[in-house]
């Protein structure tokens, strides 16, 4: 039953970080909820997050969410996701806090994703970074 209510919560903390709900993801967090638990899909929350949504990716930054964690069904990481869509000031938070640019995910690497979206802002930021235009990497297993 313990472990059962350990997936509600991080589901329930996922699904805060998805609608962008930085009230409860605070609150979630205070009550000592895992930053990397998993939601019923596998996913973390900084995985599912709203990406425009800086604050709330940098509090679950700052509170231990793994930045490198790939999505267990794409394996993308956040870097990618944000790039991939265009935000330039989710993605530098993401980078300041170790997400790695040279991790590869099927698609490509996140300037690859940057440039293919049109995302000259991401683009920019991207190649001004010596590790994002790098030979891509594989990603690491599972933790």
């Amino acid at each position: 039953m313990g472990q059962r209510r350990g997936m509600d919560l991080g589901h329930e903390l996922a699904s805060a970080a998805a609608q962008g709900n930085l009230a409860k993801v605070r609150e979630l967090l205070a009550q000592g909820l895992d930053p990397n638990s998993l939601n019923a899909y596998g996913r973390t929350p900084i995985q599912v997050v709203k990406l425009g949504h800086t604050p709330l990716v940098e509090l679950l930054l700052r509170s231990g969410a793994d930045p490198n964690r790939p999505d267990p069904a794409t394996g993308s990481c956040p870097a990618h996701d944000a790039a991939r869509e265009g935000f330039l000031d989710t993605l530098a938070a993401l980078h300041r806090a170790g997400a790695r640019l040279d991790l590869a995910d099927r698609w490509g690497l996140p300037l690859d994703l940057a440039r293919e979206h049109g995302h000259l802002p991401v683009v920019r930021y991207l190649l001004a970074q010596p590790e994002a235009a790098a030979q891509p990497q594989p990603q690491p297993g599972p933790p």
